[in-house]
Formats: C-alpha cells, sequence, structure tokens
C-alpha cells in the first residue's frame, strides 16, 4: 500500500514532541491509567494525550491525573468521540488509540519510525499474529470487513478496524469524516482510496481491561454498511462525482 504521497518532499522528523495521542473513552476506569501511564513511559512523558470522554464514573479525573487533557461530551457513540479528537489534535503527527488496554503502547516508536520514513497514514494490523485475545466472533467479523474493504478498494487491506494508527495530521484535517460506529474503517479507506501513503504494522493485540460496549452484531452491521458507503464514495469521487450516500 504505498501511495504516491511516499516520495512528497518536506517531510520532518519528528519526535514525541510532535505527537498527540487521543481516543475516545467512556467508563474506562478500569484501564484509563494503565493505557496513559504506558504513553507516558515509552514517550518520555512528551506525547500530549487527549480524550474526549463522555464516561459516568471516574474515567475523566484518572485521566486528567495523568495529564492527559480532557474533553467532555455527552455520549453519541464511538465515531463523534474520536472524530473530535482527531481534530482537536494540534500536533503534526496524532496517533489514534483505545483506552481499553488492548494495544500495544510500547510499539509507538514503530508507528513514529514509518512515519518519519514518509508515510502518511501507519495502521496497526491486529490480526497479523492471530488476535487470540480477540473474541472468535468479533475475529471472524473482522476478517471478513477487510475482505469486503479490499475488494471494493481495490487494494490489499488486512485489518480495517484497527484503532490503533498514526496519522499525518494534514491528511486528518483534509478529508471530511462522516461515520460514526465504522469511522475506524473510514479512517483507512478514504486515505488509502485517495493515494496517501498508507502502511499496515503488524501489532499484538491484547485482552481487554473492562466490560466491552459495543454489540457485535449491532456493531457488526454498521460497520459493514460504513465499509460499503465509503467505498463507493469514494469511487464515485474518483469519477468527478461528490456524493453522501449514507
Amino acid at each position: 500500500m504505498d501511495g504516491a504521497t511516499l516520495a512528497r518532499e518536506g517531510h520532518g522528523e519528528y519526535g514525541f514532541s510532535d505527537v498527540s495521542v487521543v481516543m475516545g473513552t467512556y467508563n474506562e476506569e478500569a484501564a484509563i491509567g494503565k493505557v496513559l501511564e504506558d504513553i507516558g513511559a515509552v514517550s518520555d512523558g512528551e506525547a500530549r494525550v487527549v480524550c474526549v470522554d463522555g464516561s459516568e464514573d471516574r474515567t475523566p479525573e484518572i485521566a486528567r491525573e495523568h495529564g492527559a487533557r480532557v474533553i467532555r461530551q455527552k455520549p453519541q457513540g464511538y465515531g463523534v468521540a474520536v472524530r473530535e479528537a482527531v481534530l482537536a489534535a494540534d500536533r503534526p503527527v496524532v496517533v489514534t488509540t483505545d483506552c481499553d488496554d488492548t494495544y500495544p503502547m510500547e510499539q509507538l516508536p514503530d508507528f513514529l519510525d514509518r512515519i518519519n520514513e514518509g508515510y502518511d497514514v501507519v495502521s496497526g494490523d491486529r490480526l497479523y499474529y492471530g488476535a487470540a485475545a480477540m473474541p472468535t466472533f468479533n475475529r471472524a467479523g473482522n476478517h471478513a470487513f477487510a475482505l469486503l474493504a479490499s475488494a471494493l478498494a481495490g487494494k490489499h487491506v488486512h485489518d480495517t478496524t484497527t484503532g490503533m494508527r498514526a496519522y499525518r495530521r494534514s491528511v486528518l484535517q483534509e478529508i471530511d469524516w462522516t461515520e460514526n460506529t465504522g469511522l475506524s474503517a473510514e479512517l483507512l479507506i478514504r486515505p488509502l482510496m485517495r493515494g496517501y501513503a498508507v502502511r499496515e504494522l503488524p501489532i499484538e493485540y491484547r485482552e481487554r481491561r473492562g466490560e466491552t460496549k459495543l454489540d457485535p452484531i449491532e456493531g457488526g452491521a454498521a460497520i459493514a454498511k460504513s465499509v460499503l458507503t465509503v467505498s463507493l464514495e469514494e469511487r464515485l469521487r474518483e469519477e468527478g462525482i461528490n456524493v453522501r450516500l449514507g
């Protein structure tokens, strides 16, 4: 997935002082402290963390105690929170992650290295190593989403719905994001189909802390719809037709 923008000039060498790590948080007091401690440890406290939070528990207090910027938001769904988080980031490199301790923050340097190599989007591939900690139904669904996205986009994708990615902030600012539950897929498909330089990076996936908030059937249907809608919109855009199908 080496797009044409890999050869763009003017890319600087970024460090963690240039990185915002962003996430949507909702009742994750069991995990948020560990996630923020891991980010602080691997970045020597230099990465700036932004949490868009709709929690009813101590999640926002714990986040603030660990130095995160917390933006309170009425719960409206995963995509609404994450979209506000990525657009609130004010550093040139933006990393998305989940707040349930499933993603390996120790691999943040690998993501930053790929951005410094010239990639616009670096997408964590949870399925590469098997994702044994992921429920079987979810794992099968994620493989299906990747096959659907690959067929529709005409480019191979291995993990469409991962929550851990690094972006050049300019990419996030240049695209109009529209999805909610399916935002994670949209955040990959639109840049990929527009020719940005996208690289998938294998990551380990861990068992989550706390209870899941997403119903696998309802959420899966919404994600499949987003993959289809976004891919078709981008195909039409290639033909000069800008339209919203959702």
